[in-house]
């Protein structure tokens, strides 16, 4: 399978995120190293509008072909259109989407997930990695327009006060984690980028780079792991 990994070049949290140093490597480096060890994916894509972010991503294995354009590079460009976008470059009936802001990833995850999408893929739209959440979304809260707390749901099975009940009275949450989507160009074509039947790949707990405190701890985790 064809692995694409998006990388464009216009982080705002923390700049040059993609190929900002993680322990000595850029951090689209683990990404493409981890799709390069699976044994079911034959080419790494990277999808990028810098070229900057494009020689690293060479140099670390990965293709780049060309350079995505900058009008599906915006803050507000969303997965299906850099899907939609490659897709209409490869002739493909499936791809493997894999974020490099979740850099620690096992290739035999990669692969264990790859193999459950192969089987299932006749029944569902999509497969998309998560973890459990540690809370539930009915016990967060939002700030209205008065300044006051307020939840984001009317109720819970009727309950208006439902902030405050233990989150054990809660179904489990499960959230997106970028470990590992699969994509099929049918769902793509149907106008959608995961559809109605997302097969969900429950993984461990991995942390996902947004700002500088989450580098922190992800250079904290790879150096306990180093240790061990």
């Amino acid at each position: 399978m064809m692995a694409l990994i998006p990388a464009r070049g216009g982080s705002k949290g923390v700049p040059g995120k993609n190929i900002k140093s993680l322990h000595g490597s850029p951090l689209i480096f683990y990404s493409i190293d981890a799709c390069k060890k699976s044994s079911l994916i034959d080419r790494v894509i990277v999808s990028t509008d810098d070229q900057k972010i494009a020689d690293i991503s060479q140099r670390s294995g990965a293709e780049v072909p060309f350079l995505r354009p900058a009008e599906l590079a915006q803050d507000n460009t969303t997965d299906y259109e850099v899907l939609k976008h490659f897709l209409s470059v490869y002739d493909c009936e499936s791809v493997v989407y894999i974020r490099p802001t979740t850099p620690i990833r096992d290739f035999k995850v990669i692969d264990e997930a790859i193999n459950i999408y192969k089987n299932k893929k006749n029944t569902i739209t999509s497969l998309r990695s998560m973890h459990r959440f540690s809370e539930s979304p009915y016990k967060m809260f939002k700030i209205n327009k008065s300044g006051f707390c307020e939840g984001f749901f009317e109720d819970f099975n009727g309950i208006k006060n439902h902030t405050n009940l233990p989150r054990q009275s809660f179904p489990a949450a499960y959230q997106p984690n970028g470990y590992i989507d699969i994509v099929k160009r049918e769902t793509i074509e149907n106008g959608t980028t995961y559809g109605a039947k997302i097969f969900p790949y429950v993984t461990e707990t991995v942390i996902e780079v947004d700002t500088q405190f989450e580098f922190d701890l992800l250079e904290l985790q790879i150096k306990k792991y180093d240790k061990n």
